[in-house]
C-alpha cells in the first residue's frame, strides 16, 4: 500500500480486499476465456445453422418438383428423424461413433497440415492407400492369432498412408510444388492403384466380385452395440495425442512456427523443409489409420472401386473444428450423427439421404464465406478468421528454405 504522498507503507492489505482483488482477477480471466471461446465457435455454429436453413429450403423446393402439396413442417420432421436416428437409441449412438471414427482421424490429417500452413487435400488417397495395405496384410494374416493379425494390419495401414503422405510433402519441400495440386493428382493415382491391385494381384480367388480376401482374425473386435468396434478408441486416443503434440511438444511448436512464418522458423534454427515433409507424413499416417479402421472394423475387405468420401469430408470436419483436435472431434460427431440418422430420415420423412451431403457442402460454403455469416448474425466481436483457408494460395510457388 502507499501513503498520502505516494510513498510505500508497510501496512498489510486487508484480507477482504485481497480476496476481492483475486476474485475480480479470476472473473476477468474467465470472462476473457469465454469471449475467446465464443469468437472461435460463433462462425462454425452460424455456418451450421445457415446450412440447415438452406437445406430446409431445398427440402421444401423438392416437393414442388415432384408435384405434391407443400408441407411446411417437412424440414422439421426430416431433421428430427435424422437426430433421432443418430442419437435416439443406444445403437444409433454407436453408429454415430462408428461413422465419426474415420472422420476424426482424417480430419486430424487435414487439421495438422493446416497448422503447418499446408492444405492436405490428399487425405482421400492416403485413406485408400492405408485401406489397401491393411486389407492385404489382414488377408494374409487372416488365420493368425487375432492380436498379431490386428496389430500388423493396423500398422500396415498407418504405414501405407504415411508413405503416401510423405510423397507430396517431399515434393513441396524440395521443389516447391504446391501440395493442393500434388495431393489432388495423387488422389486419382491412389484410386487407380487400389482398383488395379484389388481387380488383379490381390483379388480373392473364386470371388464373383473384385475384392480382396476377407481379413478374418484381423477384424477389429466389436465391443458394444451392433458394430462398435475397437477402432473407435483409435480416434478417441488420437485427439489428446495430437493436441499434446501440437501444443505441448517441441515438434508441435516447430510445426506451428513453420506454418506461421517459414522464414522466422529458419532463422530460429528450424528446418522448414524437413518439418514440411514430416508433417505431411504424419497427416498421411492419420488418414491411413482411418482407412485401416474402416476395412478392419466395418467392411472386412476392400472392393474395386472403393466408394468413399471420407477424405473430402475431412476438409469440412477440419475447417468446422477450426483445425483444433477437440473441435475436430465434435465436428466429426456432428457429421457422423447426420450420416447415422440419414436412413431413418429417409424412411420417416421420405427425404433422400443425399440431403446430408448437400448440408455438408453448404456448411463448407458458409465457412469459406465467413463474412456472410457475420453479417447475417450481426456478429460484432473481433474478427477471428479461418486462417486455414489462406494456405490454399499463400505458399503457391514458394520453396521452403
Amino acid at each position: 500500500m502507499t501513503g498520502p504522498a505516494g510513498e510505500p507503507t508497510n501496512q498489510p492489505v486487508p484480507p477482504a480486499e485481497e480476496a476481492e482483488a483475486v476474485e475480480a482477477a479470476d472473473g476477468a480471466r474467465a470472462a476473457s476465456a469465454l469471449r475467446r471461446a465464443w469468437a472461435l465457435v460463433v462462425v462454425p455454429l452460424g455456418a451450421v445453422i445457415l446450412a440447415m436453413l438452406v437445406g430446409s429450403i431445398v427440402i421444401l423446393a423438392s416437393q414442388v418438383f415432384i408435384g405434391v402439396e407443400i408441407d411446411p413442417t417437412l424440414p422439421l420432421v426430416a431433421y428430427w428423424a435424422m437426430i433421432s436416428g443418430g442419437l435416439g437409441s443406444f445403437n444409433g449412438i454407436v453408429e454415430t461413433m462408428v461413422q465419426a471414427t474415420p472422420l476424426v482421424l482424417a480430419g486430424l490429417a487435414v487439421g495438422v497440415g493446416f497448422k503447418a500452413g499446408l492444405f492436405n487435400i490428399g487425405a482421400q488417397g492416403q485413406f485408400l492407400m492405408g485401406a489397401l495395405a491393411a486389407a492385404y496384410v489382414g488377408g494374409q494374416l487372416r488365420d493368425q492369432p487375432a492380436l498379431v493379425a490386428v496389430s500388423l494390419a493396423v500398422a500396415a495401414g498407418a504405414f501405407g498412408g504415411l508413405v503416401y503422405g510423405f510423397i507430396p510433402g517431399a515434393l513441396k519441400a524440395l521443389t516447391g510444388a504446391h501440395e493442393v495440386v500434388t495431393t489432388i493428382m495423387l488422389n486419382f493415382v491412389a484410386i487407380s492403384i487400389s482398383s488395379y491391385f484389388v481387380s488383379g494381384p490381390l483379388r480373392a480367388p473364386r470371388s464373383p466380385f473384385a475384392q480382396t480376401l476377407d481379413v478374418g482374425n484381423a477384424e477389429l473386435i466389436v465391443l458394444f452395440g451392433r458394430n462398435g468396434h475397437v477402432g473407435i478408441f483409435f480416434a478417441l486416443l488420437a485427439v489428446p495425442i495430437i493436441w499434446w503434440l501440437l501444443w505441448r511438444a517441441k515438434l508441435g511448436f516447430e510445426i506451428r512456427t513453420v506454418g506461421a512464418n517459414p522464414d522466422a522458423a529458419r532463422f530460429a534454427g528450424m528446418r522448414p523443409r524437413r518439418l514440411i515433409a514430416l508433417t505431411m507424413a504424419l497427416c498421411g499416417m492419420l488418414a491411413g489409420l482411418a482407412g485401416s479402421g474402416e476395412i478392419l472394423g466395418r467392411v472386412g475387405h476392400l472392393t474395386a472401386p472403393y466408394a468413399t468420401n471420407v477424405g473430402f469430408d475431412a476438409i469440412t470436419v477440419a475447417l468446422l473444428g477450426r483445425a483444433n483436435p477437440v473441435g475436430i472431434l465434435f465436428s466429426a460427431l456432428l457429421l457422423g450423427m447426420m450420416k447415422a440418422g440419414a436412413g431413418q430420415m429417409q424412411i420417416q420423412a421420405g427425404i433422400p439421404v443425399e440431403i446430408v451431403d448437400v448440408i455438408q457442402g453448404l456448411i463448407l460454403l458458409f465457412l469459406a464465406a465467413e463474412i456472410i455469416v457475420r453479417r447475417l448474425f450481426r456478429i460484432r466481436e473481433a474478427r477471428v478468421g479461418l486462417e486455414e483457408l489462406a494456405t490454399v494460395t499463400r505458399s503457391y510457388g514458394e520453396r521452403s528454405a
